[in-house]
């Protein structure tokens, strides 16, 4: 309560107030709701959403989007955790999430990878997020892969760390000792990429067994762009230690339920497509705004924006800084979204030559 105590029991009855009514809507209006979607055979529940919002069919009926400018949290389970729980349970149910050591089907000597695997790090304190990471990659099935970890860093720290699988790229920072840069790590990764498909994707997320090749079937339909994210379940700090310690994701509950995350944490791309748009943006130094940015001129390719795979997300603290009003990228994301998308193409793709 902004820190103020409030000693008044009528304030007190009015504060507690919308929080019951809330409960109460809850429990009348969502929960047979979600019942009725975790109990079908169906995936159903992939079209749960809040009450009042409105999701919007893929063409083949593959996926949902959300018809409002930006993502939201699911309410419901948010006040009933066991629904979220469920949800998590029952997506995870159709999309297993597996974990290995290595590979399934590691690449031969000089094969051509069918998926590269982009992700950018830097510092110590998330490599334990990291390597669960690299765990459900390598179970990823029917997909011959490779994984560029880009440490964005002075030195090398993590390299020793890495399984053998992996390579390390590392990314100096410009100038020495500069704040972190996600859009400079995907650049150099991209030009080091040998796949004809880049995976964007962060260190903390933990992805299906199924979800590489479901990205190769849909690029194959035509698509150069995939947004593939239904639902990302937050896990809080309990249940992400629990993963790290190799429990299921499915036996705690999500913190936050968030749907259709656009273009943050996990996305896929044709490798020249993502030349063609000139990359990411390495003025956004720091956190926040080059994902929404970059994914305004992904929409001026075939993208498929319609959300159906579930993600889990291991926690950690929030980026500080990240969404204050002062952060400058949010300032500079706002100019640079107000100027035409094929405009900053071809600024980029300018200032950036045969750089790829």
């Amino acid at each position: 309560m902004n820190g103020a105590a409030i000693t008044d029991a009528a304030t007190n009855r009015d504060a507690r107030g919308p929080g019951l009514r809330e409960r109460l809507g809850v429990w009348l209006k969502d929960r047979w709701r979600y019942e009725r979607a975790l109990r079908s055979r169906s995936r159903a529940y992939l079209a749960l959403a809040n009450r009042h919002e409105r999701l919007l069919p893929a063409p083949d009926g593959g996926g949902w989007a959300c018809d409002w400018t930006y993502t939201s949290d699911l309410h419901a389970p948010g006040l009933q955790p066991q629904l979220g729980r469920r949800l998590l349970g029952r997506a995870l149910a159709d999309a297993p999430i597996v974990r290995l050591d290595s590979p399934r089907q590691p690449l031969e000597p000089g094969e051509t990878p069918e998926l590269s695997v982009l992700i950018g790090h830097r510092g110590l304190d998330r490599l334990p997020l990291l390597l669960a990471t690299l765990t459900s990659l390598a179970a990823q099935r029917d997909v011959r892969l490779e994984c560029l970890v880009i440490e964005q860093d002075d030195e090398p720290r993590i390299a020793a760390s890495l399984p053998a699988w992996v390579r390390h790229v590392l990314a100096p920072s410009r100038p020495a000792g500069a704040a972190y840069n996600r859009s400079l790590t995907f650049n150099v990764g991209a030009r080091q990429a040998r796949g004809r498909v880049l995976l964007l994707h962060d260190n903390d997320m933990l992805v299906p067994e199924g979800y590489g090749r479901r990205l190769l079937d849909r690029l194959a339909a035509g698509y150069e762009v995939i947004n593939p994210k239904r639902f990302v379940f937050y896990l809080d700090p309990q249940a992400s230690a629990a993963v790290l310690e190799g429990r299921c994701p499915s036996l705690g509950p999500a913190g936050t339920i968030v749907q259709n995350l656009e273009a943050g944490g996990s996305m896929a791309i044709r490798a020249d497509t993502y030349r063609a748009i000139g990359g990411m943006d390495e003025r956004f130094v720091g956190w926040g705004g080059e994902d929404n940015e970059f994914w305004e001129r992904c929409l001026t390719r075939p993208s498929w924006i319609w959300g159906y795979e579930p993600i889990v997300h291991l926690w950690h603290p929030g980026q500080p800084g990240k969404e204050h009003r002062d952060n400058p990228n949010l300032a500079r994301s706002r100019e640079l979204l107000s100027r035409p998308a094929h405009e900053r193409i071809e600024a980029l793709r300018h200032q950036r030559g045969s750089e790829f």
